[in-house]
């Protein structure tokens, strides 16, 4: 009537759930990249974002934005770290 009426572990399954939690541990990852080491916490945002996107089936926009923004920032904070003579790794 309403969309899908099954109980919310029908509608999820783990790998779902997983995938979430990793897409929102990147996206904190790689705004903490923008000020402290992008070498190393960007880059592990990145694999951690598209572990994510791999596992994704409910939350493969979340999962797809974690990627561009974990990108993004490891990008603007490697720059950063050059401009202002900061350690990138």
């Amino acid at each position: 009537m309403f969309g899908d009426e099954r109980p919310l572990a029908a509608r999820y399954s783990a790998a779902d759930t997983v995938s979430g939690f990793l897409s929102a541990l990147a996206l904190l990852g790689a705004l903490l990249a923008l000020a402290w080491h992008p070498g190393r916490v960007g880059t592990a945002a990145i694999f951690i974002a598209l572990v994510a996107a791999a596992l994704a089936d409910a939350h493969a926009r979340l999962a797809a934005w974690a990627v561009g923004i974990a990108t993004a920032c490891w990008l603007v904070g490697m720059t950063l770290a050059v401009l202002f003579d900061r350690a990138v790794f």
